[in-house]
């Protein structure tokens, strides 16, 4: 570990839909945005640490806060409906072209992960390393296994997910499921930019307790992480 080039990337888009501003939020003190790049200044294994942001105000407090803004995203580059990959491949391109840089690994650090540790991005990174993984993603344990799980039909009655005989399946032996919890996309560079996504054969995931796996999407999740942050603290 440390011997490859990992750079972290951090995708804050001025828009949101669900909290406005979310990404500079105030979250136990601190602008959401500040958790992750503390997190990853802590970690051993990275290279750099940049934001990507189409928004002058969140790069000031990414800054701040330690990480680099060589550039502020097109506007075009920053919509709700834009693939989680473009932010990635467009500052990867921006490294090469105008400071010939290319890391061999490139690690995706959502900003609306706060409660991920640097300890969990030196793990992944030992884990893509013992593994030869082409990805890594962060991934928890789903509060409701899907063989339990049920579908409605067109007259609204409810149907199992899976199967009848799925369902009947005793909690000691379901099988292990995992979610992506969106704190981590571990991944080479040179296939990354290829497939220009995060699909890949050799996929492992890197598995975090549900406390770190909080994605903010809603006011309830900041009240969440908020408490969760402040016990952590004492």
């Amino acid at each position: 570990m440390g011997i490859e080039r990992t750079l972290a990337i951090i995708p804050a888009r001025g828009g949101s839909k669900g909290i406005p501003n979310k990404n500079i939020q105030i979250l136990a003190g601190k602008p959401l945005i500040a958790w992750t790049i503390e997190a990853a200044r802590k970690a051993k294994s990275l290279d750099r640490i940049l934001v990507s942001t189409d928004s002058q105000e969140i790069a000031d407090i990414a800054i701040g806060y330690g990480a680099e803004v060589p550039f502020l995203r097109p506007p075009e580059l920053a919509l709700d409906e834009t693939p989680g990959a473009v932010p990635l491949v467009h500052a990867l391109r921006w490294l090469e072209q105008n400071e010939q840089y290319r890391p061999a690994l490139v690690l995706c650090l959502q900003p609306t992960s706060p409660l991920r540790l640097a300890e969990d991005i030196d793990n992944a990174c030992r884990l893509f390393a013992a593994k030869k993984a082409g990805i890594v993603l962060g991934v928890t344990r789903p509060q409701h296994h899907p063989y339990w799980l049920k579908k409605p039909g067109a007259d609204g009655r409810l149907s199992p997910f899976v199967s009848d005989e799925a369902s009947k399946t005793r909690r000691q032996d379901l099988p292990s499921v995992f979610a992506t919890n969106g704190a981590i996309y571990l991944m080479r560079t040179e296939p990354f930019l290829k497939a220009a996504g995060f699909e890949h054969a050799d996929t492992f995931g890197y598995e975090m307790p549900a406390e770190r796996s909080i994605d903010i999407d809603t006011p309830a999740d900041l009240e969440i992480a908020e408490s969760l942050l402040n016990s952590r603290a004492k």
